[in-house]
């Protein structure tokens, strides 16, 4: 079964999302760009409350986007965020010459890091093949850019199935997220990872207005279901009227 990721941006949004059935909450904020960071008296404050009324429910938060390049901020980062009290630490990772020394230090650190390898343009696949190897907890395929496109624009799903299962092979959960939407639904069915993360596709009026629990809901219900014929769930989203939403 794949566990529905909700990303949220207040502790409203957080209680909603985990009482409409979301199995992790993600602290994010959205207006601060694709991995923006809350405040960390906000996310201490938020993961104070929901444990205490969901003391099961994980939840992760990312450090912000910063450059693969700026290894001493993004470890203060790292440290700072997973002493906030959320189990998963989400560090945004692109390809490129400084990718290989940032996930060696983002394994080194002691948090339990989930990168997120940002996919826009492509992915390399040996860095793939090597962040599986250093023992992360998780590892997520997602996109910086909230442009229309979505993962499957910049990565064929034969592609994400053999990164899936190698980081799966190699222990660690495997996850997706990138402006997914039901036009994707059956591919994030046929992939089965282990985690699929949603913001925009869990709101009102796009990533940056309210989430609302019905989505949340919906797309629960969609994922942990038996399969569907694209056409059923489409429909049942247009009847909720969230067939546009994106994540």
């Amino acid at each position: 079964m794949t566990a529905l990721l909700a990303s949220v941006r207040s502790d409203d949004e957080a209680f909603d999302a985990a009482q409409a059935g979301a199995e992790l909450i993600d602290l994010k904020e959205p207006n601060e760009g694709a991995l923006g960071a809350l405040s960390i008296s906000d996310m201490t404050r938020i993961a104070r409350q929901l444990r205490a009324r969901y003391p099961v429910k994980p939840i992760s938060a990312t450090i912000g986007d910063v450059a693969a390049d700026a290894h001493d901020e993004i470890a203060a980062r790292v440290i700072e965020v997973s002493d906030a009290g959320v189990d998963y630490v989400k560090v945004g990772v692109m390809p490129g010459p400084s990718a290989r020394r940032c996930l060696e230090q983002l394994a080194n650190l002691p948090a339990a890091v989930v990168p997120v390898l940002l996919c826009d343009g492509g992915m390399d696949g040996e860095l793939v093949a090597y962040a599986a190897t250093l023992g992360f907890v998780g590892i997520m395929f997602d996109t910086a850019g909230k442009d229309g496109s979505n993962l499957f624009d910049h990565v064929d799903s034969g592609t994400l199935a053999q990164w899936l299962r190698l980081t799966r092979a190699r222990g660690g959960m495997s996850g997706i997220a990138g402006s997914l939407g039901w036009a994707q639904f059956e591919q994030i069915r046929a992939l089965a990872p282990d985690v699929a993360g949603f913001r925009t596709a869990l709101c009102v009026d796009g990533r940056r207005s309210r989430l609302d629990p019905q989505r949340v809901t919906q797309w629960a219900a969609a994922l942990h279901g038996p399969a569907r014929s694209l056409g059923s769930v489409a429909g049942a989203a247009d009847a909720a009227g969230a067939g546009a939403a994106r994540i």
